[in-house]
Protein backbone atom coordinates (compact mmCIF):
# COMPACT_ATOMS: atom_id res chain seq x y z
CA UNK A 1 0.00 0.00 0.00
CA UNK A 2 2.87 2.13 1.12
CA UNK A 3 4.39 2.14 -2.56
CA UNK A 4 1.08 2.82 -4.42
CA UNK A 5 0.52 6.03 -1.96
CA UNK A 6 3.58 7.13 -2.69
CA UNK A 7 3.13 6.69 -6.44
CA UNK A 8 0.06 8.65 -6.29
CA UNK A 9 1.98 11.47 -4.58
CA UNK A 10 4.45 11.44 -7.06
CA UNK A 11 2.68 11.82 -10.18
CA UNK A 12 0.32 14.64 -8.31
CA UNK A 13 3.63 16.16 -8.16
CA UNK A 14 5.23 15.76 -11.00
CA UNK A 15 3.38 14.29 -14.40
CA UNK A 16 0.16 15.75 -13.83
CA UNK A 17 1.63 19.21 -13.27
CA UNK A 18 3.71 18.00 -16.81
CA UNK A 19 0.12 18.06 -18.30
CA UNK A 20 -2.20 19.91 -16.48
CA UNK A 21 -3.57 21.71 -19.22
CA UNK A 22 -4.03 17.96 -20.96
CA UNK A 23 -6.22 16.73 -17.80
CA UNK A 24 -8.36 19.52 -17.88
CA UNK A 25 -9.29 19.42 -21.31
CA UNK A 26 -10.03 15.33 -20.56
CA UNK A 27 -11.57 16.80 -17.27
CA UNK A 28 -15.25 16.50 -19.12
CA UNK A 29 -14.69 14.34 -22.43
CA UNK A 30 -12.73 11.61 -24.04
CA UNK A 31 -12.16 11.06 -27.78
CA UNK A 32 -9.68 8.49 -28.15
CA UNK A 33 -9.03 7.18 -31.55
CA UNK A 34 -8.10 3.45 -30.60
CA UNK A 35 -9.78 0.11 -28.76
CA UNK A 36 -7.05 -1.61 -27.21
CA UNK A 37 -7.98 -5.32 -26.41
CA UNK A 38 -4.91 -6.41 -24.06
CA UNK A 39 -4.61 -9.23 -21.96
CA UNK A 40 -4.71 -8.52 -17.80
CA UNK A 41 -0.94 -9.48 -17.95
CA UNK A 42 0.63 -6.97 -15.72
CA UNK A 43 3.88 -6.34 -18.01
CA UNK A 44 2.07 -5.47 -20.95
CA UNK A 45 1.52 -1.49 -20.46
CA UNK A 46 -0.35 0.08 -23.52
CA UNK A 47 0.41 3.89 -23.32
CA UNK A 48 4.14 2.33 -22.81
CA UNK A 49 4.05 0.60 -25.63
CA UNK A 50 2.18 2.37 -28.19
CA UNK A 51 3.82 5.83 -26.34
CA UNK A 52 0.09 7.55 -26.58
CA UNK A 53 -0.72 9.62 -23.97
CA UNK A 54 -4.01 9.80 -21.70
CA UNK A 55 -7.09 10.13 -23.80
CA UNK A 56 -5.86 8.24 -26.74
CA UNK A 57 -6.43 4.31 -25.81
CA UNK A 58 -9.90 3.39 -24.60
CA UNK A 59 -8.84 -0.24 -22.81
CA UNK A 60 -10.13 -3.49 -22.29
CA UNK A 61 -8.35 -6.11 -20.95
CA UNK A 62 -9.17 -9.73 -19.71
CA UNK A 63 -7.61 -13.33 -19.56
CA UNK A 64 -5.85 -13.92 -22.52
CA UNK A 65 -7.15 -10.73 -24.60
CA UNK A 66 -10.37 -12.86 -25.32
CA UNK A 67 -13.24 -11.00 -27.51
CA UNK A 68 -16.73 -13.16 -27.06
CA UNK A 69 -18.83 -13.76 -30.37
CA UNK A 70 -21.52 -11.09 -30.36
CA UNK A 71 -24.52 -12.12 -28.91
CA UNK A 72 -27.83 -10.56 -27.26
CA UNK A 73 -27.84 -11.27 -23.56
CA UNK A 74 -29.28 -10.60 -20.17
CA UNK A 75 -25.58 -11.54 -18.08
CA UNK A 76 -23.15 -9.45 -16.94
CA UNK A 77 -20.70 -8.93 -19.71
CA UNK A 78 -18.16 -6.48 -19.37
CA UNK A 79 -15.95 -7.19 -22.66
CA UNK A 80 -19.29 -7.23 -24.45
CA UNK A 81 -20.21 -3.91 -23.19
CA UNK A 82 -17.20 -1.96 -23.34
CA UNK A 83 -16.67 -3.13 -26.83
CA UNK A 84 -19.90 -1.44 -27.79
CA UNK A 85 -19.47 1.64 -26.34
CA UNK A 86 -16.18 2.43 -27.95
CA UNK A 87 -17.21 1.70 -31.26
CA UNK A 88 -21.06 2.86 -31.20
CA UNK A 89 -20.76 5.92 -28.79
CA UNK A 90 -17.15 6.88 -28.39
CA UNK A 91 -16.64 6.06 -32.48
CA UNK A 92 -13.16 4.93 -32.36
CA UNK A 93 -11.66 4.11 -35.52
CA UNK A 94 -9.63 1.04 -35.04
CA UNK A 95 -9.47 -1.87 -32.39
CA UNK A 96 -6.16 -3.83 -31.55
CA UNK A 97 -6.04 -6.52 -30.38
CA UNK A 98 -3.07 -7.34 -28.49
CA UNK A 99 -1.33 -10.61 -27.10
CA UNK A 100 2.03 -11.35 -25.77
CA UNK A 101 4.79 -13.36 -25.36
CA UNK A 102 4.67 -16.00 -22.18
CA UNK A 103 0.91 -15.67 -21.90
CA UNK A 104 -0.22 -17.78 -18.83
CA UNK A 105 -3.83 -17.65 -20.48
CA UNK A 106 -2.78 -18.87 -23.74
CA UNK A 107 -1.13 -21.59 -21.98
CA UNK A 108 -3.90 -22.84 -19.94
CA UNK A 109 -5.76 -23.92 -23.63
CA UNK A 110 -3.72 -26.74 -24.00
CA UNK A 111 -4.00 -27.79 -20.21
CA UNK A 112 -7.11 -30.43 -19.20
CA UNK A 113 -10.40 -29.84 -17.34
CA UNK A 114 -8.85 -31.77 -14.25
CA UNK A 115 -5.50 -29.10 -14.59
CA UNK A 116 -8.01 -26.21 -14.05
CA UNK A 117 -10.07 -27.72 -11.77
CA UNK A 118 -9.17 -24.83 -9.49
CA UNK A 119 -10.06 -21.76 -11.44
CA UNK A 120 -13.15 -22.65 -12.82
CA UNK A 121 -14.03 -19.06 -14.14
CA UNK A 122 -10.49 -18.33 -16.37
CA UNK A 123 -11.82 -22.69 -17.52
CA UNK A 124 -15.18 -21.04 -18.81
CA UNK A 125 -13.76 -17.97 -20.10
CA UNK A 126 -11.05 -19.73 -22.23
CA UNK A 127 -13.69 -21.76 -23.93
CA UNK A 128 -14.40 -18.77 -25.87
CA UNK A 129 -10.86 -20.08 -27.44
CA UNK A 130 -11.43 -23.44 -27.99
CA UNK A 131 -10.57 -23.62 -31.41
CA UNK A 132 -7.09 -22.39 -30.84
CA UNK A 133 -5.05 -25.52 -29.61
CA UNK A 134 -6.25 -27.62 -32.97
CA UNK A 135 -5.54 -25.01 -34.94
CA UNK A 136 -1.86 -24.39 -33.35
CA UNK A 137 -1.70 -28.68 -33.79
CA UNK A 138 -2.21 -28.06 -37.77
CA UNK A 139 -0.05 -25.49 -38.34
CA UNK A 140 2.86 -26.77 -35.95
CA UNK A 141 6.47 -28.17 -37.93
CA UNK A 142 9.02 -28.13 -35.62
CA UNK A 143 6.38 -29.64 -32.19
CA UNK A 144 8.41 -27.57 -29.96
CA UNK A 145 6.85 -26.22 -27.03
CA UNK A 146 8.34 -23.08 -28.19
CA UNK A 147 6.94 -23.12 -31.37
CA UNK A 148 3.67 -24.09 -29.36
CA UNK A 149 3.90 -21.03 -27.40
CA UNK A 150 4.28 -18.71 -30.25
CA UNK A 151 1.76 -20.01 -32.21
CA UNK A 152 -1.01 -20.42 -29.64
CA UNK A 153 -0.49 -16.83 -28.97
CA UNK A 154 -0.95 -15.71 -32.49
CA UNK A 155 -3.79 -17.87 -33.55
CA UNK A 156 -5.83 -16.37 -30.11
CA UNK A 157 -5.23 -13.13 -31.53
CA UNK A 158 -6.99 -14.45 -34.91
CA UNK A 159 -9.60 -15.89 -33.36
CA UNK A 160 -10.45 -12.56 -31.41
CA UNK A 161 -10.27 -11.09 -34.74
CA UNK A 162 -12.23 -12.73 -36.16
CA UNK A 163 -15.14 -12.59 -33.24
CA UNK A 164 -14.82 -8.90 -33.23
CA UNK A 165 -16.71 -9.45 -36.82
CA UNK A 166 -19.46 -11.23 -35.60
CA UNK A 167 -20.62 -7.36 -33.93
CA UNK A 168 -22.68 -6.33 -36.57
CA UNK A 169 -22.04 -2.74 -36.23
CA UNK A 170 -18.19 -3.99 -36.44
CA UNK A 171 -18.98 -5.10 -39.45
CA UNK A 172 -20.74 -2.73 -40.79
CA UNK A 173 -17.74 -0.03 -40.24
CA UNK A 174 -15.29 -2.15 -41.43
CA UNK A 175 -17.05 -2.53 -44.83
CA UNK A 176 -17.48 1.24 -44.88
CA UNK A 177 -13.87 1.63 -44.64
CA UNK A 178 -14.48 3.84 -41.23
CA UNK A 179 -13.07 0.81 -38.84
CA UNK A 180 -9.78 -0.89 -38.59
CA UNK A 181 -9.50 -3.97 -36.77
CA UNK A 182 -5.20 -4.80 -36.24
CA UNK A 183 -3.74 -8.00 -34.66
CA UNK A 184 -0.87 -7.55 -32.19
CA UNK A 185 1.91 -10.02 -30.72
CA UNK A 186 3.84 -8.34 -28.17
CA UNK A 187 7.58 -9.80 -27.50
CA UNK A 188 7.86 -8.78 -23.62
CA UNK A 189 11.87 -9.55 -23.22
CA UNK A 190 12.52 -7.79 -27.01
CA UNK A 191 10.12 -4.95 -26.76
CA UNK A 192 9.02 -5.76 -30.40
CA UNK A 193 5.53 -5.61 -32.02
CA UNK A 194 4.26 -8.07 -34.94
CA UNK A 195 1.33 -6.55 -36.85
CA UNK A 196 -0.62 -9.28 -38.82
CA UNK A 197 -0.96 -8.65 -42.27
CA UNK A 198 -4.05 -10.22 -43.58
CA UNK A 199 -3.31 -9.53 -47.02
CA UNK A 200 -0.40 -12.10 -46.91
CA UNK A 201 -1.37 -13.88 -44.04
CA UNK A 202 2.07 -13.49 -41.52
CA UNK A 203 2.64 -11.22 -38.81
CA UNK A 204 4.94 -8.80 -39.54
CA UNK A 205 7.38 -6.92 -37.28
CA UNK A 206 6.65 -2.95 -36.45
CA UNK A 207 10.07 -1.40 -37.36
CA UNK A 208 11.51 1.71 -37.59
CA UNK A 209 10.99 1.90 -41.05
CA UNK A 210 7.79 1.57 -41.14
CA UNK A 211 7.32 4.39 -38.65
CA UNK A 212 9.28 7.16 -40.34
Amino acid sequence: MEKLFKGIMKFRRDEFVSHRELFCTLGREQNPHTLFIGCSDSRVVPNLITRTRPGELFMVRNVANIVPPYRRTEEFVATTSAIEYAVKVLEVESIVVCGHSNCGGCAALHKSEEELADLPHVRKWLEVSREVPARVARLAVEKTPAEREWLTERVNVLVQMKNLLSYPFIAERVRQGTLEILGWHYIIETGEIYNFNDQVGVFELIDQAESD
